[in-house]
């Protein structure tokens, strides 16, 4: 993961059934590139030893015995301003309350005192100790200050209780990592709208036609765009995919539901990733198409062209600065590319060569060239659709600048 690289996360762990979670999340983090530090409060330690997180990490776990030992009238400094973010998860009501207070009776609390850095704290709680005025009033202190909230979840509780107070999944504050990373980014203010997947058009009831698009390429850029600071709207038709943690999701089906959806949208940057149909059926069958009847007859009609219509738009409101497009082609790529990119009146077009087994549709690396409105092209060596995804959005950004 591209903003987690050499990163130095500091995370906290307190005294909830929740620890257990957060060694999976240092082991998430330490897979995505970074390099975790991890301080344990006394009460965690019942629950999770120092050797677990040692493990997972490779760095030394810190506990109360060390800001007492030789080193302790600096350790505290140390961790905090080396840290490029603070995590911690779990974060019990009563480490919410300390850090509202500035109180500093252990390591990770005068650790938190003592550094500058972004903090992010992923609560963990019974709902009724969540819902608590007292901690409200805390959460509220704390978002004031600028820390960040991830959750909590509603669900099961460890009391048997079911509320609000239940820390988040590791995968799910991993995505909050890394906007709390990303926040001072190159896109820092902009925001960026990305399609992904393909459309589906109605033949009856049941049936549709559509392609064979997955919307991976068009998650990787949301994901690309929200690691460097932007505000992400992902239009996406029905895929199997997760949409990245920060983006907001506009779900479609049709192309006129995108076209609908976009131009409800205003932003910086479009992305236009998703497999859009060129031909819709024009009539759609009431009822399911029966094969007794024989063979239906379906006629087609133009669909229409959302990126042709986009970059038409003059009105202000609804204008976006940089429009990027995707030519999916499985013959005459740069020529039918380079049609598009100037029909269509693209800033640039992604042109993506379908016809080779290991890129384009369902697997997990394209090969890419870029031709740019300019007249200049920049040719991809076979990737992955996240490194692609990198690559792109460094041209969004420069193009913004």
């Amino acid at each position: 993961m591209p903003n987690l690289t050499n990163k130095q996360i500091l995370l906290g762990v307190t005294g909830s059934i929740a620890s257990y979670k957060a060694a999976d999340l240092a082991s998430k983090l330490t897979q995505a590139g970074a390099k975790v530090d991890v301080i344990l409060t006394s009460a965690a330690q019942k629950f999770i030893t120092p050797l677990t997180f040692q493990s997972v990490t490779g760095c030394k776990a810190y506990t109360d015995k060390d800001l007492w030992g030789d080193e302790g009238h600096v350790l505290h400094v140390q961790l905090g301003k080396g840290a490029d973010l603070i995590v911690i998860a779990p974060c019990t009501a009563n480490t919410m309350a300390k850090l509202a207070h500035g109180f500093s009776d252990d390591l990770l609390t005068v650790t938190y005192l003592a550094s500058t850095a972004d903090v992010l704290i992923a609560p963990a709680m019974d709902g009724g100790m969540f819902d608590n005025p007292a901690t409200q009033g805390n959460l509220s202190t704390l978002l004031s200050r600028g820390v960040m909230v991830a959750g909590p979840a509603t669900g099961h509780l460890a009391s048997g209780l079911s509320g609000k107070g239940r820390m988040l999944e590791p995968i799910e504050i991993l995505g909050h990592i890394r906007i709390a990373l990303g926040k001072h980014g190159k896109l820092k203010n902009k925001k960026v709208v990305v399609t992904a997947g393909g459309t589906q058009e109605s033949i009856d009831p049941v049936r549709i036609i559509t392609n064979h698009s997955s919307g991976k390429q068009g998650y990787a850029l949301a994901q690309a765009a929200i690691d460097v600071g932007a505000d992400v709207t992902l239009i996406t038709t029905p895929t199997t995919l997760t949409p990245p943690v920060g983006a907001k999701v506009v779900n479609v089906k049709s192309v006129q539901d995108m076209l609908d959806a976009l131009l409800n949208e205003s932003a910086d940057a479009l992305i236009m990733t998703a497999a859009v149909a060129d031909f819709r059926p024009k009539h759609v069958a009431k009822d399911k198409i029966k094969k007794r009847d024989g063979i239906p007859q379906i006629e087609l009609e133009v669909a229409p062209d959302i990126l042709k219509t986009v970059s038409s738009i003059k009105s202000e409101k609804k204008r976006y600065k940089v429009v990027v497009g995707f030519a999916a082609e499985s013959q005459d790529l740069l020529e039918n590319a380079s049609d598009k990119l100037k029909s269509k009146g693209l800033d640039f077009i992604a042109a993506n060569d379908i016809s080779s087994k290991d890129a384009g549709f369902a697997v997990d690396t394209n090969r890419i060239t870029l031709l740019f409105a300019n007249g200049s092209k920049e040719s991809l060596p076979l990737m992955s659709k996240t490194e692609a995804a990198e690559k792109i959005i460094e041209h969004v950004a420069r193009l913004l600048e």
